[in-house]
């Protein structure tokens, strides 16, 4: 997600490590910069629809929640970017990792992770996360009973504590440490894992997605959908993040996000719709062609339900379809800078960590607005989206803020 992250600059022959493949581009991937611009999007839209009626926690929900449509769209809505756009960033993330080691070095490297991804986090565990959690006390349904005032909320101080999104930031610093640690075991080399692949192939891609969904199965048994560990909110996905995150390392250095062709995008489309129209209905509700809220939906979580194989086998399929079909989708189309991209990419990781309290207040001031869930949320989105890109912007304006957001 970071801009160092989508460069491409090569270190000359002289610079090269071991395996380094020759010839690698130096021009940016305008088009990545825009896929990443699309995804902080949709992770603002997911976390706006929890508010109005997606039935899960949030830092403030805006009930009642008594229209059936509007909860199961945006339901559904929530269910369906979950299965994939976090994957997405991991696999995207993967992908600029090797080239990132390669020109710093080990150390070097570690010391960019720590503070770029370590930084934000720490800014968003012991500023944001707390300030967001006085939607706690602000919700129609008071999830935190006592009056709001100074006294009471510096008393509750540590215990608003946490992570919120910037999961996503410990995870990857776990797997950069992982990765250069494994790079450190192998002295630098890069094994068959790495280099020894030719493009994907359609049963290439069929066997990752049924072993995916397997393992995928497997864990949740023990950690369904849902369940938060530590201040880990979405662990039933951990092997796709893990399995997206040692692709995109694979895919740099096969170079296949430039050139993947682009049957395999027609094909990740054609198969993550047939996910959609097939596999999501039957775990959803326990009937194929049905949308209906059944006990089928919670069995689908996890704990070892039939709807659980089924859902595992949907969101891999769907997160591996929407993966290829958007890269090669965004490469055709939207490979070229422009004044609106290029501002879009530059804040959208500045987006990523402080969207939560944007949409908790803007939120909370809407509350009064008489208008159906779904309005609601459509209203809410359109001023939400461009506020947090323009407090991003002011944001990263601060001298030495930009270095690391």
């Amino acid at each position: 997600m970071k801009d160092d992250q989508l460069r491409r600059n090569t270190p000359s022959p002289a610079q090269e490590s071991p395996g380094q493949v020759p010839g690698r581009r130096t021009s940016r991937l305008f088009f990545i910069d825009h896929l990443r611009a699309a995804l902080a999007i949709l992770v603002v839209l997911h976390h706006v629809a929890l508010v109005y009626g997606a039935s899960a926690p949030f830092y403030y929900v805006n009930p009642p929640f008594n229209d059936l449509v509007a909860f199961r769209v945006l339901l559904v809505f929530v269910l369906v970017n979950q299965s994939w756009f976090m994957g997405a960033f991991f696999l995207l993330a993967g992908y600029f990792t090797p080239g990132s080691h390669d020109r710093k070095g080990q150390a070097a490297f570690l010391k960019d992770r720590l503070i770029r991804l370590g930084i934000p986090l720490a800014f968003f565990f012991f500023a944001l996360q707390p300030i967001s959690l006085i939607g706690l006390y602000l919700g129609p349904a008071r999830q935190i009973a006592e009056p709001l005032t100074w006294q009471s909320y510096s008393q509750m101080y540590e215990y608003l504590l946490g992570l919120g999104p910037t999961w996503f930031l410990a995870l990857l610093l776990i797997f950069s440490f992982g990765y250069a640690g494994w790079r450190g075991l192998t002295r630098n080399q890069r094994s068959s894992s790495e280099t020894g692949f030719s493009m994907p192939s359609y049963l290439g891609i069929g066997i990752f997605v049924l072993v995916l969904a397997g393992v995928s199965y497997l864990v949740r048994i023990r950690i369904p959908i849902g369940k938060e560990v530590g201040d880990f909110p979405t662990l039933a996905y951990l092997p796709q993040y893990l399995s997206f995150f040692v692709l995109g390392i694979i895919a740099s250095r096969r170079n296949w996000l430039q050139s993947l062709p682009s049957s395999l995008g027609a094909a990740g489309f054609m198969l993550a719709l047939a996910a959609a129209v097939f596999l999501f209905p039957l775990a959803f509700s326990g009937r194929l062609l049905s949308l209906e809220l059944t006990e089928g939906l919670t069995n689908a979580m996890g704990n070892g339900h039939w709807q659980s194989a089924v859902y595992a086998l949907w969101d891999s399929s769907f997160a591996a379809g929407m993966c290829l079909f958007l890269i090669t989708l965004f490469r055709r189309f939207l490979n070229r800078e422009n004044r609106l991209g290029r501002f879009l990419a530059r804040q959208s990781f500045a987006v990523y960590i402080i969207h939560i309290p944007v949409i908790v207040f803007l939120t909370y001031a809407m509350r009064g607005i008489d208008l159906p869930n779904l309005l609601k949320f459509a209203l809410a989105s359109v001023f939400i989206v461009p506020l947090c890109f323009v407090i991003a912007y002011i944001l990263r304006r601060i001298p030495g803020v930009s270095s690391v957001l």
